[in-house]
């Protein structure tokens, strides 16, 4: 008989990674935008397609929405929808290979 089993630890590791990498690429859209306004110095863009490739591509696509930020940028919606979507199928994969097994 097949019996299932939950690694919470795993669970909580790969959901403590990509919640940080995404309130890491919120804040930093959060503070870019307030840099623009205040024409301080900006934040490279090479630093956000960082991030989202990374895991962040949720985090950047909320700031585009919720600052109003780079939303103008095709490039940045397409590249943070695209990010996320595989970081989406990345963590299927990975829950069904070491947070949910079979024995």
């Amino acid at each position: 008989m097949t019996q299932m089993h939950f690694n919470g630890i795993a669970f909580a590791i790969l959901m403590g990674y990509y919640l940080l990498i995404n309130l890491i690429n919120y804040g930093t859209m959060a503070f870019d935008k307030k840099a623009a306004i205040n024409h301080k110095r900006r934040i490279p863009e090479k630093n956000f397609y960082l991030m989202a490739i990374l895991g962040g591509g949720l985090g950047g696509l909320l700031g585009q929405i919720l600052k109003r930020h780079k939303t103008r940028h095709i490039d940045f919606i397409f590249v943070f929808t695209i990010t996320a979507i595989l970081h989406i199928l990345v963590i299927y994969i990975i829950m069904g290979k070491f947070v949910i097994t079979f024995s």
